[in-house]
């Protein structure tokens, strides 16, 4: 991507240490805008940094924590006083049950509630940009899954996908939500890439991540053609209000898992799950 140094962007990255969220950091700066970001991994950040010579910020934080979330969007309204745009990222699989700080079964913790956050957190940011725009990474356009409104830790029946799926669909929700507020100039964008080599396997069990790193070389996308469409979005925001784009194909927004009843109602959860963690 050649460097178009007239028109610099402050771009920030959850997840942006691995994989596709990395590869459009290293992109972005190479375009000269001013890119942060977040990860709770202190060398892969710090490798990043010197990697590009100080083109890009670092801010350590686990995303699974409100209060290192919430810390993280602090330090980024100290140091900007604008983000044009956000790309959503961070992610991780847990072959485990784990449970938070906060009382949240940690995928969805890291894969949605930072989303959430992050997006409204940063949304005063943002709105003082001409050209503001969220990416939210996700599986949009996916059918299988759903929010276990009746068990959303997951305490019954856990699984790895039963998680994947959750989160996946609460970032659906969140996507719809978040575009529906009155006056709102934020573009919002739910992007599926598809399968793609990238992302970190290392929860995952050795058997597991062999299958994985087999089934990549044969079917998955390179990192580069996964992330172009990402760059466009940056560059010039849709102007929908919300856009849900899977592999490439726009989605109509009557889907069932873009319902929004479901997502005024997560909303509503969410908003009083992170409220009643508040420091």
């Amino acid at each position: 991507m050649p460097p178009h140094p007239a028109h610099p962007r402050v771009v920030v990255l959850s997840g942006g240490t691995d994989g596709m969220g990395r590869a459009v950091a290293l992109a972005r700066a190479d375009r000269g805008d001013t890119v942060v970001v977040l990860g709770s991994n202190e060398t892969k950040g710090r490798r990043l940094v010197t990697e590009t010579e100080g083109r890009v910020g670092f801010i350590r934080a686990d995303l699974s924590s409100i209060r290192e979330t919430r810390a993280a969007i602090e330090e980024i309204t100290e140091r900007h006083e604008v983000v044009d745009a956000l790309g959503l990222f961070a992610n991780r699989q847990s072959p485990q049950r784990v449970v938070t700080e906060d009382g949240l079964e940690k995928t969805f913790a890291l894969y949605y509630v930072s989303r959430y956050l992050l997006g409204h957190g940063l949304a005063p940011l943002l709105r003082r940009s001409a050209t503001p725009v969220i990416i939210n990474v996700a599986g949009t356009g996916t059918t299988k899954g759903g929010i276990r409104w009746d068990d959303p830790t997951l305490r019954r029946r856990y699984s790895t996908i039963a998680a994947q799926l959750q989160a996946g669909r609460a970032n659906d929700l969140l996507g719809v939500a978040f575009a529906a507020q009155p006056d709102n100039p934020i573009r919002y964008v739910l992007y599926h890439p598809g399968f793609t080599r990238s992302g970190d396997l290392s929860p995952l069990s050795a058997p597991t991540r062999v299958l994985l790193r087999a089934a990549a070389r044969l079917a998955a996308r390179p990192i580069e053609q996964a992330v172009a469409p990402i760059h466009d979005f940056i560059d010039q925001p849709p102007g929908a209000p919300l856009t849900a784009i899977d592999r490439g194909k726009q989605l109509p927004l009557t889907l069932a898992t873009l319902d929004p009843g479901d997502a005024d109602r997560l909303a509503e959860i969410t908003r009083s799950l992170v409220h009643a963690r508040r420091d």
